[in-house]
């Protein structure tokens, strides 16, 4: 779940942001609400596709996904109608190895270690690289410990984005598939600790 905003209003609360693919992949979307929904029935159409043409095993993984969703984007740059939106690809490659990499509406891409969109490429990249530095340490990080670092992110970024929910959507992708959960909530998250920040609320003298 996420917030998609008017100008300064927060006008939808409800808008989910990551699409799975095929089974093999997730795609992350930041940017233009209504671009995210041209996507996303693009990205659904293709995935209706290709099950008729290859029912028992996705063909595109992750990689592939990755590269035809950037010539997509360059594509629609090219005609000077760009789609307003950032986008992440993560999954299994073609050798069932983590892939993640990011397109945006220039048709730019680009991998690491680990990467994220918006306020997040400020905030959250940098908790992220603590634990997973370099590609060497992808290897070494458990699921547990990589789901325990994007909870931390989260909290951090629920905090310092007035704006912010305190619920989001998180996936896992294993060569089992996509686990995906949309409404997941932040634990014991709370204000309270703010009446005691001089400064906040009503001052009484």
């Amino acid at each position: 779940m996420s917030t998609a905003s008017y100008g300064s209003l927060a006008r939808f609360t409800d808008v989910k942001r990551l699409l799975p693919f095929a089974s093999s992949s997730i795609v992350g979307f930041g940017g233009d609400v209504s671009d995210m929904q041209y996507l996303t029935r693009h990205l659904q159409d293709l995935e209706t596709e290709e099950s008729y043409i290859s029912p028992d095993k996705p063909r595109m993984s992750a990689a592939s996904l990755h590269r035809y969703l950037s010539k997509l984007m360059y594509s629609r740059r090219n005609k000077f109608d760009p789609l307003w939106n950032q986008l992440l690809v993560g999954g299994l490659d073609e050798d069932d190895k983590p892939f993640i990499a990011c397109a945006d509406l220039r048709g730019t891409t680009y991998s690491a270690p680990c990467l994220a969109t918006g306020y997040g490429a400020m905030l959250a990249v940098p908790i992220m690289r603590k634990t997973v530095p370099d590609d060497a340490a992808v290897q070494k990080v458990t699921q547990e410990e990589a789901i325990a670092v994007i909870k931390e992110c989260m909290k951090v970024l629920f905090y310092r984005d007035a704006r912010s929910l305190d619920r989001y959507s998180i996936a896992v992708v294993t060569k089992e598939g996509v686990d995906l959960k949309l409404d997941e909530k932040l634990e014991s998250q709370s204000w309270a600790f703010a009446e005691r920040i001089k400064g906040y609320g009503t001052q009484v003298v």
